[in-house]
């Protein structure tokens, strides 16, 4: 069974999440099907992107498979990683890219749906950012997306809390453009989609990429990111880290010590 379906029609490219029994959770099969789908949508020059999953799923994207987090030690997010790719490759892709949320969102997957162009939701839709469950660090490009997407106080909650933004907040908060009728969030989606189409590609590829570089032009000087380094390396090689891990496959609570 293919983890991605992918289908064209009027210029528009859909990439759908097909492992409802996974939660959708990004494994790295699926990822390659996903970074091999943005390929094919290139290859067709599709004018628009929607990103979505089955309907009538609970789960839209389950972030990344925990099976497949690496030993203690071991960045889990480096910058080849098949999840860093794909939204770099989303954020560099010459269409926008709108996704279609009818569903709960965690933590990679937040980062995966804030790259996008434009998100539209449901009252079903959440977003969820769960390192502080597991005991590990977030990626640092993961954090600047938050940052470009939520303020810091807002960013800070959802990392400490590990409690999920819900709809209504998640639309007043700006992380969802629209927040729309679960029978009506395909059609309207699509009819979105279709008048972006209609437009000049190259006049939005050319605007896209302007606001690309605009909306990140928040200088960090390269002294924080050493120190930003060396505090993901000391949650890698904690204690807590191991716990964590050990506690989600044993569907037990977690007995953090802070070590």
């Amino acid at each position: 069974m293919s983890l991605i379906k992918t289908d064209i029609k009027d210029s528009i490219g859909t990439i759908c999440f097909n492992n409802d029994e996974k939660r959708n959770s990004l494994s790295v099969e699926m990822m390659e099907e996903f970074y091999l789908a943005l390929d094919l949508m290139q290859s067709k020059k599709v004018r628009v992107i929607i990103l979505r999953a089955n309907e009538g799923v609970k789960v839209w994207c389950a972030g990344l498979n925990i099976a497949e987090l690496p030993e203690p030690g071991n960045d889990p997010i480096f910058y080849h990683h098949p999840l860093e790719k794909i939204m770099r490759r989303i954020q560099k892709f010459p269409a926008p890219v709108i996704a279609m949320i009818d569903g709960s969102v965690w933590g990679g997957g937040c980062d995966l749906s804030f790259v996008c162009d434009i998100l539209i939701g449901t009252k079903n839709t959440s977003f969820a950012i769960t390192p502080a469950k597991i005991g590990v660090p977030y990626n640092t490009t993961g954090i600047v997306h938050f940052l470009n997407m939520v303020e810091l106080n807002i960013a800070k909650e959802m990392f400490f809390t590990a409690k999920p933004i819900m709809a209504e907040k998640a639309e007043n908060l700006g992380i969802l453009n629209h927040l729309v009728d679960a029978d009506k969030l395909e059609s309207i989606t699509y009819e979105m989609a279709a008048v972006i189409a209609s437009n000049s590609p190259l006049s939005i590829a050319v605007i896209k990429e302007q606001l690309n570089i605009m909306g990140a032009a928040k200088p960090i000087n390269s002294e924080f990111y050493e120190k930003i380094d060396e505090l993901r390396q000391k949650a890698y090689n904690s204690k807590d880290y191991q716990e964590g891990l050990r506690a989600f496959f044993e569907k037990r609570p977690p007995r953090f010590t802070g070590e």
